[in-house]
């Protein structure tokens, strides 16, 4: 099987730093939560050196982060030649005990169309067996990146000013997802945003940040009391 490339580590705009939080709510809350241990690992107020770019550069864009499992492709002329999920090799002729789930989602992609012709593609699997299904689909589905671009950016991002108070309420308050949104949904929220510079992507530069509603302490703090948060 055809090992594909393996997905680049994508890393938050701003500093992130572990925070101990109340043992006892954490055993009520921390699987609810994805706490595996009795702590949290936030974002604080203070620039990631190197990605000043995210604040400062016109070319940045926020997409809608979705909330699945990565999963690369690879066709030829036409033809499946390769899956992987994220470091996994999945054979696409292994339908008896193979993960049937993901070939669903990528042949519905094929049937919408989301799928080239030729090449290595990446996107993100998302369905009733992923995250909790956020987003309240009957099938899977295999979302390609590179649609997600195009169709998952949110243009408010341009209009505000970038900061860590600025993004934390839109986090909290108004960060709806897109992917919904065009479903008909428009109460879901999204688990956090890519943001995309591709002008840096061609100079040979960092290109990617990500930051997710979960990197917040509110997300946390309703259920479960976090020490030495300012």
């Amino acid at each position: 099987m055809s090992k594909l490339t393996d997905f680049p580590k994508i890393y938050c705009p701003f500093i992130r730093k572990s925070f101990e939080v109340n043992r006892e709510d954490w055993k009520k809350h921390g699987r609810s939560l994805q706490l595996r241990k009795p702590d949290v690992y936030l974002a604080v107020n203070e620039v990631n050196p190197g990605y000043e770019w995210v604040f400062e550069d016109p070319d940045t864009m926020a997409i809608e982060k979705l909330d699945g499992s990565n999963v690369k492709i690879l066709t030829e002329n036409g033809r499946l030649i390769a899956v992987q999920n994220r470091k996994n090799v999945i054979d696409p002729l292994q339908v008896i005990k193979g993960q049937s789930h993901l070939l669903e989602g990528v042949f519905q992609a094929i049937g919408k169309k989301y799928v080239d012709k030729d090449g290595e593609q990446a996107g993100e699997l998302i369905g009733p067996k992923l995250q909790g299904n956020p987003y309240e689909l009957l099938t899977h589905l295999w979302y390609p990146f590179k649609k997600a671009i195009k169709h998952l950016r949110y243009n408010s991002f341009d209009e505000h000013e970038r900061t860590f108070e600025n993004w934390s309420s839109w986090f909290k308050d108004y960060l709806f997802s897109r992917f919904a949104t065009k479903r008909g949904n428009a109460k879901i929220m999204a688990e956090g945003i890519v943001l995309y510079n591709l002008r840096r992507k061609w100079e040979g530069k960092i290109w990617r940040a990500k930051l997710r509603r979960s990197m917040f302490d509110w997300y946390y703090s309703d259920k479960i009391e976090i020490y030495g948060v300012k």
